[in-house]
């Protein structure tokens, strides 16, 4: 077991200065810029080097070589802070070069800067070379540094026995070394560790007197443990907050789910004094997206224009997502504006407006239109912005499309990366071209359960519930702990089929695995069991949920309306409503079919007409077809034309089918054949519409 306990700050003797073998220690030359000219130059150096002109101040040193004036240690070490604090690091590296040629023996204060220059350049192994050869120079500074680098590139492990070293070699940790040990605990493999630390940094009155230390803790705690109990405790005895920790506090809070208290806790914040930045403003954006609370986001970016902050690319990529998201209507008009008010776009801004138009489902044709404009503006995309094009092809049943971006994925290299080749299995399984969404699945080299999970939907929404059971088996095998979305697909599956006592093991299954709490399944299990037939079962599952959700209240309703009980389901909307739970567009489609069962004409009209008068839903090509169903089922044939004609677009195969029904029932051969032809012109290869208009003549006698 590691040892990291630490001496008393009492017992503590401040270290001294280390004294270096008077043999190894080089006399830095005593030619000093004597030339007129030197002073002047140096002056320049430094004054370009003060205000980020980089490049120059490289120049002018190349000039002082060139005319034998010797800089000196300090003036390499004044550019390399330059390249390290502009992120520059490429120039960096040349003033590492060009003090190597000069033949000056660097102090550790250079040295330490060299290993942070590697570092946030993510090239750990050069960094390491030099603290190593370094030896008995190395100070606090340096193994911080160290610390530092290894915990950033993600080794966590390195950076910890570095952490550990350090105290062997006698090197008491300052609040730079604390935090960087401490971020390398944020996991919950090394957690643990974390609270042995936590322990010290209290014994040494570091906790509530540096900022930089809070803000590790609560990222360890949060994301380490989970605990945000603890978390919030260690931002709330903080003496000295500034924005950095509300930022953070705000930022974990949104990316862990407790969206609700990020906005609460900014609340807090600009009631307390601080003023947010254009982190503060990105993550609560995001939270406002996930939560559809679309009025505070709208004040929030208000907000964001006050501060000057609207061109920032961050903050504008949050907002393109949060008007994608949160428009009711699948609206892109607030986001594209966004979009076009950003002056600097990168691969991030790129990706966000056209993960939010493929996301849309309306404008998934968009979505592949601003990917060539982004190729054409030379902006590479990302394994992203690949997920979300494949998405977007998707949406347009456009696999041809999709297999050209894929194209571009193999030239950039990135078939293998795991969201890359799931968006393309879900592609294809959406497709219906099931062979070739296998291969995908096949060819990826190291699946996760998202790849299982999302062969299985694939499986299912093509009927080929065998199939989906049988990758089902594989994921045991594998070892991967199966989630909420696993159970939901196969239950699909299950319900697709009628395979009533497959749905019946699956749920026994997720029982078993502690899943008779959550939501989506409980959902899908109604959906499940209304579907195989048994009623009795669906309000069961219903009757057992604690917390109701829209969803759950349609699949209900849905349920109730398909088996003949349309007033019951009527009801139900009612009591939804005064629940205070806002109908969606599904909802409306369960209770526009309920009301065509039962023949509620003004019922039907009345509920019809509050879509988009009280909920702002604007009624779909499906909700026309129910009204259309609820007229026609009465005999207002007239009145179901007229409102097909009154469409805001052309009425689909599905709308025209409808109606063709009703002609059947009713035995109107006319304006049957007229609609019929209507079907087959919009769906040639479709039978439908062929076997309802022979119904239709056998309904009246005319069997030839």
């Amino acid at each position: 077991m590691i040892n990291l306990s630490l001496p008393s700050p009492a017992n503590l003797v401040p270290p001294q200065p280390k004294t270096l073998n008077p043999s190894r220690q080089k006399t830095p030359p005593t030619q000093t810029l004597k030339n007129p000219n030197s002073e002047h130059l140096k002056n320049r150096l430094i004054h370009q080097a003060s205000v980020g002109h980089l490049r120059q101040a490289i120049s002018t040193l190349d000039l002082m070589t060139q005319q034998s004036l010797t800089p000196d240690l300090f003036t390499y070490s004044l550019l390399l802070k330059s390249s390290i604090r502009t992120r520059q690091f490429h120039l960096g590296k040349l003033v590492h070069a060009r003090l190597s040629e000069s033949q000056i023996e660097p102090d550790s204060v250079y040295l330490n800067s060299l290993i942070s220059l590697y570092s946030k350049n993510n090239d750990w192994v050069t960094a390491n070379a030099i603290f190593e050869t370094m030896g008995e120079r190395r100070d606090v500074v340096s193994w911080s540094a160290m610390i530092s680098c290894f915990s950033h590139n993600d080794m966590e492990s390195k950076a910890i026995s570095t952490f550990v070293k350090m105290l062997e070699f006698g090197e008491y940790p300052n609040q730079f070394g604390f935090a960087a040990v401490i971020r390398a605990c944020s996991n919950a493999e090394n957690a643990w560790i974390g609270d042995v630390i936590f322990g010290s940094v209290i014994k040494t009155g570091y906790f509530e007197s540096d900022v930089c230390i809070g803000c590790a803790l609560i990222e360890m705690f949060a994301k380490g443990s989970g605990d945000f109990d603890s978390a919030k405790k260690v931002f709330d005895r903080m003496p000295d907050k500034n924005s950095v920790p509300w930022t953070l506090m705000i930022t974990i809070y949104s990316q862990m789910g407790n969206r609700k208290e990020a906005v609460e806790l900014f609340i807090n914040m600009v009631e307390s004094g601080y003023m947010p930045d254009k982190f503060t403003f990105a993550s609560l954006v995001s939270a406002c997206a996930e939560l559809g609370l679309l009025s505070f986001g709208q004040q929030l970016h208000a907000q964001v224009v006050k501060y000057g902050l609207a061109f920032d690319v961050c903050v504008g990529c949050s907002l393109v997502d949060m008007y994608a998201k949160c428009a009711d209507d699948g609206s892109m008009v607030n986001s594209r504006k966004v979009f076009d008010l950003i002056p600097d776009h990168n691969v991030i801004s790129w990706t966000s407006i056209i993960t939010g138009c493929g996301q849309s489902g309306k404008h998934s044709k968009e979505a592949i239109e601003l990917y060539c404009k982004m190729i054409e503006d030379q902006v590479l995309p990302n394994h992203f912005t690949f997920s979300s094009l494949f998405k977007a092809c998707s949406n347009l049943s456009d696999p041809d499309t999709g297999e050209q971006i894929y194209a571009h994925v193999v030239k950039m290299g990135l078939p293998a990366v795991n969201c890359v080749g799931n968006a393309l299995i879900s592609m294809y399984g959406r497709s219906g071209r099931m062979e070739d969404a296998r291969k995908a699945f096949d060819i990826l080299f190291e699946k996760n359960l998202v790849s299982y999970n999302t062969i299985v939907d694939g499986c299912t929404k093509n009927i080929d519930s065998n199939e989906a059971f049988g990758v089902f088996h594989q994921i045991e095998d594998t070892g991967f702990v199966l989630d909420s979305f696993t159970f939901a697909s196969l239950l699909s599956g299950a319900a697709s089929i009628g395979a009533v006592a497959k749905g019946e093991q699956i749920h026994a299954r997720l029982l078993k695995a502690g899943f008779e709490s959550n939501q989506n399944i409980a959902n899908t299990l109604v959906s499940m069991y209304s579907r195989c037939g048994d009623m009795e079962a669906a309000l069961r599952v219903y009757s057992k949920m604690e917390r109701l959700n829209v969803v759950s209240w349609t699949s209900i309703i849905t349920a109730l309306a398909k088996h003949g009980f349309a007033t019951r389901a009527l009801e139900m909307f009612q009591e939804m409503l005064n629940a205070g739970i806002k109908p969606n567009e599904v909802t409306y489609i369960a209770v526009l079919s309920a009301c065509s069962y039962v023949g509620m004409i003004d019922e039907g009209w009345k509920h019809f007409n509050s879509m988009y008068k009280e909920y702002g839903i604007s009624p779909r090509m499906e909700h026309y077809a129910c009204m259309v169903d609820v007229l026609g089922r009465s005999g207002f044939l007239e009145e179901a034309m007229q409102l097909i004609n009154s469409m805001p677009f052309e009425a689909d195969a599905l709308v025209w089918r409808t109606l063709l029904g009703a002609f059947r029932v009713h035995g109107n051969i006319a304006l049957g054949k007229q609609t019929a032809e209507m079907v087959i012109e919009k769906e040639p290869n479709d039978s439908a519409g062929y076997i309802l208009l022979s119904n239709l003549y056998a309904s009246v006698g005319q069997w030839n």
